[in-house]
C-alpha cells in the first residue's frame, strides 16, 4: 500500500505558518529564510500560498510532481503551487464553483512564472483528446506571444510584465477546457519611446532583430545593429541568460499554434519594423514668412521606408508631422508644428501604433481560443498583473500600477481578513477581533469620484485654459492637503514644508506597501493620451491591411468631435470591472515575495522580505487563521455531502439541515472542540477533522459502490437465470415436438415398408404363375422355329456349293492377268528409280528449308541486316532473292506506318543526304537532329507578334543566325525567316525587318566542306534586293536551313532550283566589292570554335578547328 507523505512529515521548518510556534515577525521571517535556504520556496498560510522567487530553475515541476499532487487534499503533501492549482481545479469540477487565482507581489517576485505553473498544471490534469489537447496547447502558447510584445527587462526583473493580464479559462461539465478569454490592462506604452537607464524596450524588438532571417529583415528594411535605432536602449541591449534569437523562433511557432495566418504574422512584423523606423525620423526647424518656425523632416530615407512598409503616401505623413488641424463645430483651423511638437507627435504615433497593435493581438488570440460551444461553462480565472513598483523616478504609469495593486490588496483584505471576522460575528461564533490595516482609505483617495486624484486629473485635463502639471499639483495640494496618506511640500500641511526629501514638483502617497514619491511631470499629457487627428487620418489612408483596423477614428466620413476618454478614466473602469469579476468567483491566493534586489539565487535580504510581509498583511492573515476555523460550509450542502456517514440521515433526512448535521457529527463522535454551529453554517476548526470526514465519506462511498455493484450483479444474474430458464423451456418444447415428429415418421416408414414387402410378395407370386403359363405357350413356337431354321440352312448350303463351282474359272483367270501386269511394271520401275528418288529428296529439302524460316526469320526493323545462313550451296541464288524480297516487304510495311509529317521530315532528311553526304563535314552531326523548323515559335511568342503580322505566308523556318560583318568578321544576331516566297532577316531585339529577299532573286548558296556553319546567300545581278550585295551568315542549323531553302526553290514551277556550291573558297559580293571567303584548318583559340578574321579588304579567313 502506498504511504502518503503528510504536511508534517520530513518538513523543513514549518510548512503552514498557522502551525508556527511562537508566532512573531522574527520567527515568521526566520521560517521563510530556513525554507528558502533549503530550496523550499512554497509555504502555506491556511489556504494562501507564499511563493519565494528562487531566481533559478528547480526540479519541482516535473510530470512526476504533477501526478504526485493530483487529486490530493490541500494539506496532504508538502506546500506547492500545484496543491493550490489542484484544489481550485477540483472545486471547479466537483463543486461547480467558479474559481480565480490571484497572484500578487512586487515586480520581480515571480508572478508571471507562477501563472505559467498554474496553467501548465491545469493543462496536465484535465482531460485528453485531440480537440482538448489543441485547446490546451493554444492556451499555453498564448503566453510566449503576449510576453514577447508586453514584457521587458527592468532593473528589478529581466522579464517584467508591462501590462496586466487576466485570463478566464472555460471548462465543460467534465472539467475539460473549452477555451479562454484574455483581458489586458494598461500597457506601458511610454516604454516604446523611452526607457530608464539599465532597462530595455519590449522584447519583440530585440527578438526580431536577432532572430529573423536575412531575407525577412530585407523585406522589413531592417538591420541587425541595435545602435541604428533611437528607440532601443544600448546599455542593456543584451540580457544574460536570454537568447533573443531562440525566443523569436519560439514566438513564431507559438503564433502558428495559436492560429495566426502567415500574412497576419507578416503584417504584425511590418508594424513592429515601422515603429523602429518611426523612432529614427528627426526634424529640423524652418522659418516661415509669418515668423513662426515650422518642422521639417531631416533625412527622409527612414520616413520613405516606413511609408513603404505601411503603404502610406510619404507626402501625407510628412504634412501630418508639420501641421495640425483643429476642428470646432463647423470651423477648421490649421496650425504649424514646431520641432518639439513634431517630436511629440512622432512619439505619440509610435506609442499609439504599438499599443493598438498589442490590443489587436489580444483580440486576435481571443478569437482563436474562445469556446466554440454556447453551453453553460465553468470558469477559472488567472490574474497576472504588474506588481507594486517603487522606482527612483515614479510617474503616471507607476501611479496607475500601484492603484491597481491597492485594489487587489483591498480585495484580499475584504475576502481574507475583514470578511472572515465579519462572518464569525454574523454567524454568532465567539471571536476576539484582530486589528489589521484596511487600505480602503487609500483607494478612496485615488478613485473617489469627486475628490479622488484620478477625478481631479480628468477634471484638469478637460478644463479650458492653460493646463499644466503644476496646475494639477496645485489642485491636489488644495483638495488633499489634510488627507493622512497624501504628502506634498506645497500643501497647506505645515509639517511637510521643511521636508527636503520631498521636491516641489512631486507628491507622495503612503500606500499599503510603503511611501511612493511621484513626479508630477507628464501626468497631464499621459492621461490625455492625445494623438493628433491628422496622424489618425494619415494612418487610415494606408493600404496596409492592419492599419485601417487600428485607426478607425481616422475615417473622414466618421469624424467624432467628442473628446476621447482619458487613460486614467479607462483604467479605473477596467479595474472596476475586474474587481466585480473577481468578487463573483471563489478566490485562491498566491502571495509572491522577492528575496533580494540583485536577481541572484541563494541571497535572502531580511529587511526587504520583512517589508513585503508587512505590507502584504501576512502576519494578520496568520493570526486570523490561527484564531478562527479552517473550514466552514452551509448546513444544506454539508448535510448533502456527509449524510451517508450516519444511518439516521441516510438516505433522506426529513428535519432541518442543522439537526441533521448535529446527528451525524454526534454519531461520528467528533470532539465538540473541533467544530462550532453558526446560524447558517457549520465551522470546523482543524483541517484534520475535515480530512477525517472526507476519509469516512470516501470509505462510505466505496461501501455504497460495493452495495450498488452487489445489487446490480444480483439483478444481472437473476435476469440471466430467468432468461436461461425461459430459453430451456422453449428448447425443451421444440425438442419434444421434434422427437414426436421423428417417431411418427419412423412408424409411418415402417408401415410402408411392411406394406411394400407384402405387395411385392403377392406380385412376384402372380408373376411366377404368368411366366410359367407363357413359357409353356412359347415352347411350341420355339421348337417349330428351330425345325424351320434347320431346313433353311441345309438348302442354303447346297446353293453355295453350286455357286462356288461356277466362279472358280473366272477367279483363276483374274489372278493370271494380275501376275502378268506385275511382271511388266517391275521392269519399268527399275529403269527410272534414281530420278524419282532425287526428285523426292529435293522436294523434302525445299520443304524443310521453307519451314525453317518460321523460326529463323529476322525482326521487322529495316535497319536489321541479319539473315539466316543458307543450309545448302545450291540454294544461294534463292536465298539472296528471298532476302531481297523480305527486305523490300518489311520496308513497305515500315513506310505504311508513317504520318504525313513524318514522311515530310524523312523527305527533308533524304534531300539533305543527297546534298551534303560525303561533301560537308557538318552533315553527320545533323543526321540525329530532327528538323523542327520554327525554333522561335513565332506564332505563339507575343514578342514577335508584330513581325509575324508583317509576314504574309506561312513561316517554314524561324531561327537566330549571325550576320557576318565584312569590316571585322564579327557576327550580329538576326532573326532568319523562310517562307514559300521570301527570305526575311530581322533585328532580334526589336523585331524590325532588316532585309526581305524574294526566292527568285537567289541565284545560289555557297558553303564550305568544313565543320562550320557559314553560308552565303548570293543574289542575282540586277535584282532589286541585290543593292546591298550578298549575305554572309552563320548558323548551327546550316544543314536544315540550306535543305529547306533548296526544297522550297525546287517546289515552285515558276523558278529554277537554287544551286548549292560546296567549296572552301568562294566569292561574296558586298555592295560593289567582291570579297573572298577562305576556310582553313586551325587550332581553337581561348576555348572558342570557328573564328572569322579579316585579312585585308578582299579576304575573310575562317579558321575551323
Amino acid at each position: 500500500m502506498e504511504v502518503k507523505t503528510s504536511l508534517l512529515d520530513n518538513m523543513i521548518g514549518v510548512g503552514d505558518m498557522v502551525l508556527l510556534e511562537p508566532l512573531s515577525e522574527d520567527s515568521f521571517i526566520e521560517n521563510l529564510k530556513n525554507r528558502f535556504d533549503h530550496n523550499e520556496i512554497y509555504t502555506y498560510i491556511g489556504s494562501v500560498v507564499i511563493s519565494m522567487n528562487p531566481y533559478k530553475s528547480l526540479p519541482i515541476y516535473t510530470a512526476e510532481k504533477v501526478e504526485e499532487y493530483r487529486n490530493r487534499n490541500f494539506y496532504e503533501l508538502s506546500p506547492h503551487i500545484y496543491a493550490l492549482a489542484d484544489e481550485a481545479y477540483r472545486s471547479l469540477r466537483h463543486q461547480d464553483k467558479d474559481q480565480c487565482i490571484l497572484i500578487t507581489g512586487e515586480s520581480g517576485a515571480g508572478k508571471t512564472e507562477a501563472s505559467k505553473f498554474v496553467m501548465s498544471y491545469v493543462a496536465a490534469v484535465c482531460g485528453k483528446g485531440q480537440e482538448v489537447n489543441k485547446v490546451k496547447e493554444q492556451l499555453l502558447q498564448s503566453n510566449p506571444v503576449l510576453e514577447a510584445f508586453g514584457n521587458a527587462k527592468t532593473v528589478r526583473n529581466d522579464n517584467s510584465s508591462r501590462f496586466g493580464k487576466y485570463m478566464d479559462i472555460e471548462f465543460d461539465f467534465k472539467g475539460d477546457p473549452l477555451g479562454g478569454v484574455i483581458s489586458n490592462y494598461l500597457l506601458e506604452k511610454s516604454r516604446v519611446v523611452k526607457q530608464p537607464r539599465g532597462e530595455r524596450n519590449f522584447h519583440i524588438f530585440y527578438q526580431l532583430l536577432s532572430g529573423a532571417s536575412e531575407n525577412t529583415l530585407k523585406k522589413l528594411k531592417l538591420d541587425r545593429d541595435f545602435s541604428k535605432y533611437n528607440y532601443l536602449s544600448l546599455d542593456s541591449a543584451t540580457v544574460n541568460g536570454l537568447d533573443d534569437a531562440a525566443c523569436f523562433r519560439t514566438v513564431r511557432n507559438a503564433m502558428q499554434i495559436v492560429g495566426f495566418m502567415e500574412d497576419e504574422v507578416q503584417s504584425v512584423l511590418e508594424l513592429v519594423a515601422a515603429v523602429l523606423k518611426l523612432g529614427n525620423i528627426e526634424f529640423k526647424p524652418e522659418s516661415r514668412v509669418n515668423g513662426f518656425d515650422e518642422s521639417r523632416v531631416k533625412d527622409k530615407n527612414d520616413l520613405k521606408e516606413m511609408c513603404e512598409l505601411l503603404g502610406i503616401e510619404q507626402s501625407v505623413l510628412e504634412r501630418a508631422f508639420s501641421f495640425r488641424t483643429v476642428e470646432a463645430k463647423m470651423e477648421k483651423v490649421s496650425t504649424t508644428l514646431n520641432v518639439a511638437q513634431a517630436y511629440y507627435a512622432r512619439d505619440a504615433l509610435a506609442k499609439n501604433l504599438y499599443s493598438r497593435l498589442f490590443s489587436w493581438l489580444v483580440n486576435r488570440i481571443n478569437e482563436s481560443i474562445k469556446a466554440q460551444t454556447k453551453s453553460r461553462k465553468k470558469v477559472m480565472g488567472v490574474l497576472d498583473i504588474y506588481g507594486f513598483e517603487i522606482f527612483e523616478d515614479n510617474s503616471f504609469e507607476q501611479f496607475i500600477i500601484n492603484y491597481c495593486n491597492e485594489k487587489l490588496q483591498q480585495i484580499f483584505i475584504e475576502l481574507t481578513l475583514r470578511e472572515e471576522q465579519e462572518e464569525y460575528v454574523r454567524e454568532g461564533i465567539e471571536w476576539t477581533n484582530i486589528e489589521y490595516f484596511n487600505n480602503a482609505i487609500i483607494c478612496d483617495l485615488i478613485e473617489n469620484n469627486k475628490n479622488g486624484i484620478l477625478a481631479m486629473l480628468d477634471e484638469e485635463c478637460l478644463r479650458p485654459g492653460t493646463v499644466t502639471d503644476e496646475t494639477f499639483l496645485d489642485k491636489l495640494n488644495t483638495v488633499c492637503a489634510e488627507h493622512q496618506h497624501f504628502e506634498s511640500r506645497l500643501s497647506k500641511n505645515s509639517k511637510f514644508l521643511t521636508d527636503h526629501s520631498l521636491p516641489h514638483n512631486c507628491f507622495r502617497i503612503q500606500h499599503y506597501a510603503g511611501k511612493v514619491l511621484y513626479r508630477v511631470e507628464g501626468f497631464v499629457d499621459k492621461n490625455n493620451d492625445l494623438l493628433y487627428r491628422d496622424l489618425s487620418q494619415a494612418m487610415y489612408k494606408a493600404s496596409h491591411s492592419l492599419i485601417k483596423l487600428l485607426f478607425p477614428e481616422g475615417n473622414p466620413t466618421k469624424v467624432n468631435l467628442k473628446r476621447p476618454p482619458t487613460a486614467g478614466f479607462q483604467f479605473r473602469a477596467s479595474v472596476g470591472t475586474l474587481m466585480k469579476n473577481l468578487l463573483t468567483k471563489n478566490p485562491n491566493y498566491i502571495r509572491c515575495i522577492k528575496p533580494n534586489d540583485k536577481k541572484a539565487p541563494h541571497i535572502f535580504t531580511e529587511s526587504l522580505v520583512c517589508h513585503q510581509v508587512r505590507y502584504l498583511g501576512l502576519m494578520e492573515n496568520v493570526r486570523v487563521r490561527r484564531a478562527g476555523y479552517a473550514f466552514r460550509q452551509p448546513y444544506e450542502p454539508c448535510l448533502e455531502r456527509y449524510k451517508m456517514l450516519c444511518k439516521q440521515t441516510w438516505p433522506h433526512w426529513r428535519g432541518p439541515a442543522r439537526e441533521g448535521v448535529e446527528v451525524f457529527l454526534k454519531d461520528l463522535q467528533v470532539s465538540v472542540e473541533e467544530f462550532a454551529y453558526g446560524r447558517s453554517k457549520i465551522f470546523i476548526r482543524n483541517p484534520r477533522t475535515l480530512f477525517f470526514l472526507e476519509e469516512k465519506r470516501r470509505q462510505c462511498l466505496e461501501d455504497l459502490a460495493t452495495l450498488i455493484q452487489k445489487i446490480y450483479r444480483g439483478w444481472k444474474c437473476r435476469t440471466q437465470f430467468q432468461l436461461l430458464k425461459k430459453s430451456q423451456v422453449v428448447v425443451a418444447a421444440w425438442y419434444r415436438r421434434y422427437a414426436q415428429q421423428k417417431k411418427y415418421q419412423n412408424i409411418r416408414c415402417s408401415a410402408l415398408v411392411v406394406q411394400s414387402f407384402i405387395r411385392g410378395w403377392k406380385a412376384r407370386k402372380v408373376l411366377r404363375e404368368l411366366k410359367y403359363k407363357k413359357r409353356c405357350e412359347e415352347a411350341v413356337t420355339t421348337i417349330s422355329a428351330y425345325w424351320h431354321g434347320t431346313q433353311a440352312r441345309r438348302e442354303l448350303k447346297h446353293l453355295k456349293e453350286e455357286a462356288r463351282r461356277k466362279n472358280a474359272i473366272a477367279v483363276i483367270w483374274a489372278y493370271w492377268l494380275g501376275l502378268k501386269v506385275r511382271r511388266e511394271y517391275r521392269k519399268f520401275f527399275r529403269a527410272n528409280a534414281g530420278k524419282k528418288i532425287y526428285d523426292f529428296t529435293i522436294q523434302k529439302i525445299m520443304q524443310k528449308y521453307f519451314l525453317g524460316f518460321k523460326k529463323t526469320m529476322p525482326s521487322m526493323s529495316p535497319i536489321d541486316k541479319s539473315w539466316p545462313a543458307r543450309p545448302y550451296g545450291f540454294l544461294d541464288g534463292t536465298h539472296q532473292e528471298l532476302r531481297r524480297m523480305f527486305h523490300l516487304w518489311r520496308c513497305k510495311k515500315y513506310r505504311s506506318q508513317f504520318t504525313m509529317e513524318k514522311k515530310a521530315t524523312y523527305d527533308e532528311k533524304l534531300a539533305a543526304s543527297e546534298l551534303f553526304k560525303d561533301k560537308k563535314a557538318l552533315y553527320p552531326n545533323s543526321v540525329g537532329q530532327p528538323f523542327k523548323g520554327d525554333y522561335l515559335e513565332i506564332t505563339k511568342n507575343p514578342k514577335y507578334q508584330k513581325l509575324n503580322s508583317l509576314v504574309d505566308d506561312k513561316v517554314l523556318l524561324a531561327d537566330v543566325v549571325s550576320k557576318i560583318n565584312r569590316a571585322n568578321g564579327k557576327g550580329a544576331p538576326r532573326l532568319f525567316l523562310l517562307t514559300k516566297k521570301n527570305v526575311v532577316l530581322a533585328d532580334q531585339k526589336t523585331g524590325q525587318v532588316k532585309a526581305s529577299v524574294p526566292l527568285p532573286d537567289l541565284s545560289s548558296v555557297s558553303v564550305s566542306t568544313q565543320n562550320d556553319g557559314f553560308f552565303a546567300l548570293k543574289l542575282k545581278e540586277g535584282a532589286t534586293s541585290a543593292a546591298k550585295g550578298d549575305f554572309l551568315l552563320s548558323s548551327d542549323r546550316l544543314i536544315e536551313i540550306i535543305t529547306k531553302l533548296h526544297r522550297t526553290g525546287a517546289a515552285s514551277a515558276d523558278r529554277n532550283r537554287i544551286k548549292i556550291d560546296i567549296s572552301d573558297e568562294f566569292l561574296v559580293l558586298f555592295k560593289q566589292d567582291k570579297v573572298c571567303v577562305k576556310f582553313i584548318q586551325g587550332a581553337p583559340k581561348n576555348g572558342n570554335g570557328v573564328a572569322c578574321k579579316r585579312k585585308n579588304n578582299r579576304l575573310l579567313e575562317v579558321s575551323v578547328p
